[in-house]
């Protein structure tokens, strides 16, 4: 059996109804969770129930670390906005949303150079939301449930620039969190004009995406435009790629849906517009972590007050994550729920060579009496 609605055996339906049972205390913090959204997590870890769990737990932090409830209202910084070269257009031949990625468009130096690595993967996960959202629509508007995507990557100008080692450090970290999050959503993956130096940034990503995810590529020759007619309608393809959808003025590229990105202008770059002050400045040495080129960095919660504890012994607020504050300035905020000491941890144990000096700034800001209220109703 397939494993979606409809096409359950005994088995699946049974360990459906007890994970349903065993997340009854998350369900009111994720959007929409019906059959289809929890099967998703189901067969993306092979009906292990006790796998499915963990992963969707994991995903209900996530969300509160993104704030993915309320994403869509974000404004992403300009360069983003301006540079990110991609966008959703038009839909597939069985009504699925189709996101671009226009690859000689991407600039990822210019990019990491001009936005925080945080800032850039919530764009992204913005996206998702948005096609997500997408999904829902078409759903309505066809009478059948919509929950998968089409991608497609317009390869032609693939470059070194492109391979940039921090650049696919961000590439691979947000693959990681796509498979993680985002279950199931990836129909196919279809790439055009691959050239001869393809294959080498595929292997540089493919190990963060699983099996089933490689399955999903579909490299197209030189007769794509034609090829790609049989995964898109001509009418919900751009000229641009063979179809017949143009923007209101008649431009085939669909400029109002697709970005194409372009080099991002060295005004935007934050090296050159900020001057931060920070109030204090520490070593981390070589091989070492510290509670108090790139960094981790992450937020502990003590579990044992008046001694000193390893990360491993408390409890973990925000992940530890590589920020490139070599490259942008890291700035962020945190919502402490729980009254305690909370550790700052700077973590350099993945450097054998480098040591490091850290600068940073510390701001506790009470809570209004309004959200403390909001708080005591959970």
């Amino acid at each position: 059996m397939s494993g979606h609605v409809d096409n359950l055996s005994p088995a699946q339906e049974r360990l459906l109804a007890q994970f349903q049972e065993n997340i009854q205390d998350v369900l009111s913090a994720l959007p929409n969770p019906d059959d289809f959204f929890l099967l998703r997590w189901l067969r993306a870890r092979k009906f292990d129930l006790q796998a499915s769990e963990t992963m969707l737990r994991k995903h209900v932090e996530f969300r509160k670390q993104y704030d993915l409830d309320s994403i869509l209202t974000w404004q992403p910084p300009e360069v983003a906005r301006m540079f990110n070269s991609n966008g959703i257009c038009g839909h597939d031949r069985e009504g699925s949303p189709v996101w671009y990625h226009i690859i000689r468009g991407l600039d990822p130096k210019g990019m990491l150079l001009s936005a925080s690595k945080q800032e850039l993967l919530r764009d992204k996960f913005r996206s998702c939301e948005l096609l997500l959202q997408d999904c829902e629509r078409q759903s309505q508007k066809l009478g059948k449930r919509v929950e998968k995507i089409t991608a497609i990557f317009d390869f032609e100008g693939l470059g070194l620039k492109h391979l940039w080692k921090p650049g696919m450090e961000f590439v691979r970290e947000f693959l990681s969190a796509l498979e993680a999050n985002y279950p199931e959503i990836l129909k196919t993956i279809i790439v055009l004009k691959a050239p001869k130096l393809f294959p080498v940034a595929f292997n540089l990503i493919k190990s963060c995406m699983n099996e089933e995810t490689h399955k999903k590529f579909v490299i197209l020759g030189d007769d794509w435009k034609q090829e790609l007619t049989k995964f898109i309608s001509p009418d919900q393809l751009p000229g641009e790629f063979g179809g017949t959808m143009t923007d209101p003025d008649g431009n085939p590229k669909c400029l109002t849906k697709i970005n194409y990105g372009g080099e991002v202008p060295k005004s935007y770059y934050l090296r050159h517009q900020l001057r931060v002050q920070y109030e204090h400045t520490v070593p981390v040495g070589r091989g070492s972590s510290l509670q108090a080129g790139a960094i981790g960095f992450g937020v502990f919660l003590k579990t044992r007050l008046g001694e000193r504890q390893r990360a491993g012994e408390m409890t973990e607020v925000l992940p530890s994550q590589r920020y490139n504050a070599h490259l942008v300035p890291e700035d962020g905020s945190l919502t402490c729920l729980k009254t305690g000491v909370y550790v700052l941890r700077f973590d350099n144990t993945y450097s054998l060579v480098h040591s490091k000096h850290i600068s940073y700034t510390v701001e506790v800001l009470l809570p209004d009496q309004t959200y403390v209220e909001k708080l005591e109703k959970f």
